[in-house]
């Protein structure tokens, strides 16, 4: 069991070291870190990454010291990767891809967390929407997603129907919206995540739901995996959920397409 999507103190988890030991305890065999980053400089964006700390492109290199040290302690068992989850909105593609060429990380995931300026896991920005209006915004987030696949910036697309974690916009998504995006992915070397970041809380949610992923597996895309945890108490029970998860629909994880065998030493 590897675990693709995790976060440290270089964004909004906790520190890396601690974030190491815990997936090692949980008998991981690799730990992929992918801080969040947003390099528009528009301005809702560039707020909220000043607000949270999603400057992953100024603090890449120092993250990077900090993974090389973990992986040359004498004690260490397990692999650890070098990733990104990107903020993706299609104005910004440039600026993304530029980052990414220079930055080369293991492996990159892209997310869409924002529509129109919203962020869609914040109830009250869509409290006094009318129903045509919260439609209107399931449409452009799984338009933007299919934006982010098409886009061949990333490896991994993360948590496919993060709308679901949101009341307003909660079983808006249709059939069509699954298929759009599993066609998306089918022609792209992009995979989508298999996603327990609310698995084992109240909401009791994987992304992407039974009914995405078996319109995934229709069209034989495959996926990979990730804990999403910010704090070393995560790690452990959200892998043991993916690995039952996986297990039960008989489903065997890919690692993210960028990935090499082995983590990367050597950095143009």
């Amino acid at each position: 069991m590897r675990d693709f999507h995790a976060h440290t103190n270089y964004s909004d988890g906790k520190f890396l070291r601690g974030m190491v030991q815990a997936a090692e305890e949980a008998g991981l065999e690799g730990i992929g870190f992918t801080d969040h980053c947003t390099v528009s400089s528009r301005e809702e964006p560039a707020t909220v990454r000043n607000v949270y700390g999603f400057n992953l492109d100024l603090t890449y290199e120092r993250r990077r010291r900090a993974i090389e040290t973990e992986r040359e302690r004498e004690d260490r068992s397990i692999e650890i990767y070098d990733g990104v989850e990107m903020d993706y909105d299609p104005r910004d593609e440039d600026e993304i891809r530029e980052f990414l060429a220079d930055a080369n990380f293991d492996y990159t995931i892209g997310s869409v967390h924002g529509v129109d300026g919203k962020n869609v896991q914040v109830p009250s920005n869509f409290a006094e929407l009318t129903e045509a209006e919260l439609d209107g915004i399931v449409d452009d987030y799984f338009a933007t997603l299919v934006s982010l696949v098409e886009s061949e910036l990333f490896d991994v697309a993360a948590h496919l129907d993060l709308i679901e974690r949101t009341a307003p916009l909660r079983g808006r998504a249709t059939a069509d919206h699954y298929e759009r995006v599993a066609e998306a992915l089918a022609a792209s070397r992009t995979v989508p995540e298999i996603n327990a970041g609310r698995a084992v809380s109240d909401v009791a949610l994987v992304h992407p739901s039974d009914p995405f992923l078996e319109t995934l597996r229709s069209h034989d895309v495959s996926v990979t995996v990730g804990t999403d945890s910010h704090r070393p108490t995560e790690i452990g029970e959200r892998a043991q959920f993916l690995e039952e998860y996986l297990a039960e629909r008989g489903i065997e994880p890919v690692a993210p397409p960028g990935l090499e065998p082995e983590p990367r030493s050597d950095r143009e």
